[in-house]
């Protein structure tokens, strides 16, 4: 009897290991470091991660100019970090964090330029539509 049992458990494994195979869940979090893979799709609830090379001991600074706070919630204010911790007024990163808060659509717009030249052409952008399903 226990054979006979074990051999109907068999296929229904399959068919239980099929059906989870088949719904991919997306990933927690997507990281951005450019807007080439812009425009950017996320799930409510999906973390964004937007890190971007800066030097602030240059001046310039990434300002975020455009965040579709319907679609996009803030977890925080921008970070610097440097990879080579000692040595001071490196290149480093800035990074934000968001998570995709309700469906539809909006952008993300970061411009780097230094703040005292607000009419100057900005050294760098970030610019980056972003779909929340």
């Amino acid at each position: 009897m226990p054979f006979v049992i074990s051999r109907l458990l068999l296929p229904a494994t399959f068919l239980l290991l099929a059906a989870c195979a088949g719904k991919s869940q997306a990933p927690s979090s997507v990281v951005l470091s450019d807007d080439r893979r812009c425009p950017q799709a996320l799930q409510s609830g999906q973390q964004l991660i937007v890190s971007l090379p800066s030097n602030p001991a240059t001046g310039y600074r990434w300002t975020l100019r455009e965040a579709s706070a319907e679609q996009l919630r803030s977890l925080g204010p921008e970070v610097f970090s440097n990879p080579k911790d000692d040595m001071i007024g490196g290149d480093g990163l800035s990074t934000w964090r968001f998570e995709a808060h309700a469906p539809g659509s909006g952008r993300l717009y970061l411009t780097y330029q230094r703040p005292w030249e607000p009419d100057a052409e900005p050294a760098g952008l970030f610019d980056c539509r972003i779909e929340v399903h």
